[in-house]
């Protein structure tokens, strides 16, 4: 089978790539033989990130931006803003990207929380545009272990979405919350499963010289990224949350941890935009954190090298969803720094009532250190819990892969 890859466009978001090498992985094991076409806006820095790509099916093709007809819609809707409430824009693909879909089977969604409200209008109807092309194609469509909506605080867009949703030949979900919200909408092509990263094979490196001094209590994860501070409301209370996160740095190292800073998400050119490594490097800089308990992971590790950097922990708290993923994937005890129903939901299916959850506008030393506390208070029980349930997860998460099969 000939699949190109949409909901992407590259790998600095390590989440990202986890998605693409999970899902290729687990339609090859179904169906040995298939290929991927995978769109990128930087082709060269994603093949290096991964290596064997080639082997593994993948075929990078150069990405197009949004289209004119897109932007167009949205310099309109922020003149008048009824103008969102007529329809979606039209969306055009670029003839090489066309002719790349049109060689293809199946258009793949690859999942995430793409289809959501949390990037904006324009995002969201780029992201549709693309299944549009591919039914205009006649190909097959597949939204493949994703968190989607609610859309509810547009109602407008509900009423789009609804329907859009309903012309997909496959909607496989990550969580609960989301089923809940899609059957609701009367949407009956849905089916529950994991999110395919749960798969990803860690790559083994050496990891010498990248971890801290340790310390009696073993080792900390920690990712925080910049996104959590666009829920202050004002530059003084982002800089208070950034001495927050240093001070938690802290307590952390005081109480016998070696804390790992740990990026999971920033441009793979080495620029700033996004950039996990970037903002907390400037906390590294700006707060004193030089304690040789405190290390930085370097910014170019992949996603499979990161994962297994994560197994190595004994405790993990983070804000990208692919980088906790990670850890319960690896049995790492987790808090989850979690803005959206969609994380509180992936966390709800795994752990039910664990306080395992920060959510975002609460993150201070404090509740970072009571929640620290709360995965040493209840260490043993989530251990035996995510050996459990993880292997169960696991097949899950290869449930989308044998319906694919199942749609040629």
């Amino acid at each position: 089978m000939k699949i190109f890859f949409a909901g992407h466009n590259n790998f600095g978001n390590r989440g990202c790539e986890a998605l693409v090498r999970s899902v290729s992985g687990l339609v090859t094991k179904e169906m040995p033989g298939s290929s991927f076409v995978t769109p990128s806006l930087a082709p060269q820095l994603d093949a290096a990130q991964w290596p064997q790509h080639a082997a593994a099916g993948i075929r990078f093709i150069e990405a197009q931006r949004p289209p004119k007809s897109l932007r167009v819609w949205h310099w309109g809707r922020r003149l008048a803003p009824f103008v969102e409430t007529l329809g979606r824009p039209s969306h055009t693909l670029q003839p090489a990207v066309r002719a790349a879909m049109a060689e293809c089977d199946t258009v793949i969604m690859t999942g995430g929380d793409t289809i959501s409200l949390d990037y904006d209008l324009p995002s969201l109807y780029d992201h549709c545009g693309y299944i549009d092309n591919a039914r205009a194609l006649g190909k097959k469509t597949v939204l493949w272990g994703a968190s989607v909506g609610p859309f509810s605080k547009k109602p407008h867009v509900e009423g789009f979405m609804r329907t859009h949703l309903a012309t997909y030949d496959q909607i496989t979900v990550r969580e609960s919350a989301t089923m809940r919200y899609l059957t609701g909408l009367g949407l009956n092509n849905v089916v529950q499963v994991t999110d395919p990263a749960f798969t990803l094979q860690p790559e083994a490196f050496d990891v010498e010289g990248l971890l801290p001094v340790l310390g009696p209590e073993g080792l900390l994860g920690l990712n925080v990224s910049p996104l959590i501070r666009k829920f202050r409301p004002d530059d003084a209370s982002r800089e208070q949350l950034d001495r927050e996160v240093a001070e938690f740095a802290r307590r952390a190292v005081e109480s016998g941890y070696g804390v790992l800073l740990l990026p999971h998400v920033g441009p793979l050119d080495g620029g700033s935009y996004n950039s996990d490594h970037a903002y907390m490097k400037g906390l590294v800089e700006r707060f004193g954190l030089t304690d040789p308990r405190i290390a930085l992971a370097p910014s170019h590790l992949n996603a499979s090298q990161l994962k297994h950097l994560v197994s190595k922990m004994r405790f993990f708290i983070g804000a990208r969803t692919h980088a906790t993923i990670a850890a319960f994937s690896t049995g790492v005890p987790t808090i989850s720094i979690a803005y959206s129903v969609k994380a509180k939901g992936i966390n709800s299916d795994l752990f039910g009532d664990l306080p395992v959850v920060l959510d975002t506008p609460d993150v201070s030393a404090g509740t970072l250190a009571s929640s620290l506390q709360s995965l040493q208070s209840h260490e043993g029980e989530i251990r035996s819990l995510l050996a459990e349930r993880i292997p169960t997860w696991r097949e899950r998460a290869a449930i989308p892969a044998q319906m694919l099969a199942a749609l040629r």
